[in-house]
């Protein structure tokens, strides 16, 4: 592939020994003799280099006036320039505006060829990166929260007015699988901290000790184990945006030194006494009812004023099944792609039963229905026996487990959902060992908090 290169110098002789080096080097090499043969360039003929070699001084200006003004019109090419004489100030400039070398002629080739090898490969880099959040932006925007009733309008309004303001923090709410992880990623990359980073935790995943270093990181030798320095999750999305999922398991002196650090835009590593300072964006999920958990004391009222600067609630499936004509095409789609089968036509008798139930497991449930009835499809109809929905008579269950046994058996040929063997795996083993959470959870290898997580997620029963 040919890279393309604009040169920018107005001395014939050097001007034509570069372009004849850099084409023999298989680069794509435009000529401007001037500032303002180089501006049409980019603007009627809408050149767009990887590369501009530019001399500082042209007979009509200065380069770096016109990088100045390529780089307020978005132009993300590599500059290098190339100057006479030394200059200070302009040295600053051209940093400061981004230019990735500012060297002193005469130039010998050899050096030349080394610093443009680097700057390729830093504006290769640039590029990729801005294709991928390009990318990220499309099947991220608004639209991609796909529903045609009342409250699915609701929220993809909300989403448009959102990404477009520069807002500070945001609470979704709504049950386990209604799409609160798409929200975050639409009001990411579809809003104004786009090309930094999107950094995700769900609260639940680790424990918490391990959480606590998890978000604001540690120095070498805070803890036993702490070997190096560990940036932590707040410092990496500087910048950018933090979701944090399930923040209704965080333990209260946790939440204390969150609601601190968003407070003054600084955290401090664990072992460590110095403070850094931090701009992020912060979203906030939960399947809980938060204001429920600071009316009984479980969840700090100031830290949710603090995130409750905007909220988010996502509708339950059951609430908007006509949202399911839009889902169900869309789904099969996707999962005809990635296995490539051809179903097209969905029955009467698989609409009935798709629109007859209720979702508890909202759309996360629906994919996975859908996934399965795709994969286990021989030709363009939707297979409907293969939908398996509780209550219709057709769903599976778990083998039954004998006394005295310290065994499960499930079925492994996708029948089942994986909430489903989850739930089940649990209110067995509670069953077995009565109620009780503490010996339930060191036969499943969990932490309590874990366990009991799930408890209240699937309404299961606990006595201890």
């Amino acid at each position: 592939m040919a890279y393309s290169l604009l040169i920018i110098e107005d001395e014939k002789l050097l001007g034509s020994e570069l372009v004849r080096h850099y084409e023999r080097a298989g680069w794509d090499v435009d000529w401007a003799k001037t500032l303002a043969e180089a501006r049409n360039l980019f603007t009627k003929k809408a050149v767009d280099p990887l590369l501009v070699l530019s001399d500082r001084s042209l007979p009509d200006g200065n380069a770096l006036d016109l990088m100045e003004e390529m780089r307020g019109q978005g132009n993300t090419s590599e500059w290098l320039l190339l100057t006479g004489y030394g200059s200070v100030p302009d040295s600053v400039r051209a940093l400061r505006l981004g230019a990735y070398d500012f060297l002193e002629k005469p130039c010998e080739l050899e050096r030349l060829d080394l610093v443009v090898a680097s700057a390729t490969r830093s504006a290769q880099a640039q590029r990729r990166l801005l294709e991928q959040a390009q990318e990220r932006h499309r099947r991220y925007s608004p639209e991609a929260y796909v529903g045609r009733s009342e409250a699915a309008q609701r929220v993809r309004d909300m989403l448009e007015r959102l990404t477009r303001v520069p807002f500070s923090a945001l609470i979704i709410g709504g049950e386990s699988g209604t799409g609160k992880g798409l929200v975050a990623r639409i009001l990411h990359y579809s809003g104004k901290r786009a090309q930094q980073p999107l950094i995700e935790l769900n609260c639940t995943a680790l424990p918490h000790d391990l959480l606590e270093s998890e978000l604001f990181g540690h120095e070498a030798g805070a803890f036993t184990g702490a070997i190096g320095r560990h940036r932590g999750l707040i410092e990496q999305a500087d910048g950018g945006t933090l979701f944090l999922d399930e923040i209704g398991e965080m333990h209260l002196d946790l939440q204390a030194k969150l609601l601190k650090a968003i407070e003054d835009r600084k955290i401090r590593r664990l072992g460590s006494e110095k403070e850094i300072s931090v701009d992020v964006q912060i979203l906030a999920a939960s399947n809980r009812d938060l204001e429920e958990m600071v009316r009984n004391g479980s969840f700090r009222s100031d830290l949710f004023h603090r995130l409750s600067v905007f909220r988010l609630q996502l509708p339950p499936l059951r609430q908007v099944k006509q949202d399911l004509e839009e889902l169900v095409p869309l789904l099969i789609a996707e999962f005809n792609a990635k296995a490539g089968k051809q179903v097209k036509v969905v029955s009467d008798e698989a609409w009935n039963l798709l629109r007859n139930y209720d979702w508890p497991g909202n759309v996360r449930e629906l994919r996975n229905v859908i996934e399965r009835c795709v994969l286990f499809a021989d030709g363009p109809v939707f297979p409907a026996q293969w939908l398996q929905l509780p209550g219709h008579g057709n769903a599976p269950h778990p083998s039954p487990v004998a006394p005295g046994t310290e065994c499960i058996v499930l079925p492994l040929d996708g029948s089942m959902a994986l909430d489903d063997m989850d739930c089940y795996i649990i209110r067995t083993t509670l069953e077995r060992y009565g109620g009780n959470v503490t010996a339930a959870a060191r036969a499943l290898g969990a932490t309590r908090e874990t366990l009991r997580y799930r408890i209240r997620k699937y309404g299961l029963k606990e006595t201890a």
